[in-house]
């Protein structure tokens, strides 16, 4: 029965993030491709590829991780506050995010 859970939820934020790369006009399937979706996702929220090698570092990859998903909500007209959602309870607010009528706004070119 566990099993059956932790698949529902698997595929409830696979189709999420499959969800969310489509409305930012990327492919959905780079969702599910490891390493090349957190690049697919730092082109949705306008950083620079080498925000991925700070993934690997212990303790600043937590940062990094809640700075992206503060930029994944603002690209999308949402406030921190929904980021906040998004890092603590993913599994209700990604599906909202996917789902929902939010859309997204490319981000401003950084200097």
């Amino acid at each position: 029965m566990q099993y059956l859970i932790t698949f529902a939820i698997v595929a409830l934020i696979i189709v999420s993030l499959w969800k969310i790369y489509t409305k930012a006009g990327q492919p959905g399937w780079a969702a599910i491709i490891p390493i090349y979706n957190v690049l697919i996702l730092l082109k949705i929220i306008g950083r620079p590829w080498w925000w991925l090698l700070l993934l690997f570092i212990p303790i600043a990859n937590i940062v990094v991780a809640c700075m992206l998903a503060v930029g994944l909500a603002k690209t999308f007209g949402k406030g921190v506050g929904f980021a906040v959602g998004m890092v603590l309870l993913g599994i209700i607010f990604y599906p909202i995010l996917a789902f929902g009528s939010a859309t997204y706004t490319a981000p401003a070119a950084q200097a």
